[in-house]
């Protein structure tokens, strides 16, 4: 079982962001993670979660290094009996907040892994998406937490954007190898509804050539692709959701799913804090999960598993088989470019 717990607050919005965060309700933090660890006993006792079950946490937002470790603490407290033994416990963070102090603090309540949210290394880029801090800030940041002991540490990039070149695009992932990470995302810009990019389509410049050229430096330098848009160690609480498993959704707007209900809480701070409990189930059909199962196995390594598939189903796969577009190994159907995992998971549903 995983577990997701969302932080609201945010440093600024940055232009592309459609993620449900608020830079106004900073006076809320105490209150939310006073509720975040009601939501937490309740899921934790109504969905029979037992000792050791949870096998990865991940904290993500908004910006987690917006709030201090100490008001973490107490949902640690309760957490840690659930934990695995050699549970992956990952907290983003932002360059400009998470301070050696803030970093110091989180590892001694048992985060191993660090994603930080760099974007880019070019300081005209990072004013471009509306980022708080400064390119010498994300360098910083990553040396700052390997200095304090994380061994795991990941960065996340943005890419195909109207000021992308593929030599600038080979300057930022020179940047990111050099730096000691095991890790890094690359995301090709999206304009979201909502956002500050809404109506401005200019600032996007869709580059399958980018996309290409991303995968084939990072497997020259030794981070191999497990997921379209993820490199290196696999994050194995990512590896998790691709695999379809179970997980605990815990604060606003966060998404949990447990067996074949989806659900979320409120989406707004305050009335989260009113009513952690509350929650928006959605029931899943057997054939939801298993589109979507085919949809997360063709992008990532996890791959599809044959004997699920209905019989038209796999008389479609098996064509791309022979096309050599799908291999068979192990039982399941595997992708070798997930840069074709959508057209690949349309064709075998149909």
């Amino acid at each position: 079982m995983l577990c997701y717990l969302h932080i609201p607050f945010c440093d600024s919005k940055c232009h592309y962001c459609a993620f449900n965060s608020y830079v106004d309700r900073f006076e809320m933090r105490e209150a939310y993670m006073r509720a975040a660890v009601r939501q937490l006993r309740h899921d934790l006792a109504r969905f029979r979660v037992q000792p050791g079950q949870v096998e990865t946490l991940f904290i993500g937002g908004g910006t987690p290094s917006t709030v201090r470790p100490g008001l973490y603490a107490p949902f640690f407290e309760t957490l840690r009996p659930y934990l695995a033994k050699n549970a992956e416990i990952t907290t983003e963070a932002n360059p400009n907040s998470a301070t050696e102090a803030w970093l110091r603090g989180m590892r001694a309540l048992g985060i191993n892994r660090v994603s930080f949210g760099v974007q880019s290394f070019f300081e005209e880029k990072l004013r471009f998406l509306g980022r708080a801090h400064r390119a010498k800030e994300a360098v910083e940041a990553v040396e700052r937490a390997h200095a304090c002991g994380f061994s795991r540490i990941s960065v996340d990039l943005i890419y195909a954007t109207a000021l992308d070149t593929p030599r600038r695009l080979e300057q930022e992932l020179e940047r990111a190898f050099s730096l000691p990470i095991d890790h890094f995302s690359a995301y090709e810009l999206t304009i979201e509804e909502g956002t500050l990019f809404q109506n401005r389509p200019e600032v996007r410049k869709e580059s399958l050539e980018q996309s290409r050229l991303v995968a084939q430096r990072a497997a020259a330098a030794g981070f191999a692709p497990y997921e379209i848009s993820n490199f290196g160690r696999p994050c194995r609480h990512n590896l998790g959701y691709w695999r379809y498993e179970p997980y605990l959704g815990i604060g606003c707007g966060a998404v949990g799913r447990i067996r074949s209900v989806r659900y979320a809480p409120h989406t707004l701070p305050e009335r989260y804090i009113e009513d952690p409990l509350y929650r928006q189930e959605e029931p899943l059909t057997q054939e939801q999960m298993l589109q979507e199962r085919i949809f997360l196995g063709a992008r990532s390594i996890v791959g599809i598993d044959a004997a699920e598939l209905p019989e038209a189903m796999r008389r479609r796969a098996d064509l791309l088989v022979e096309e050599g577009k799908l291999f068979f190994e192990g039982g399941r159907l595997r992708n070798p470019d997930f840069l074709l995992a959508d057209e690949i998971a349309l064709f075998i549903l149909d």
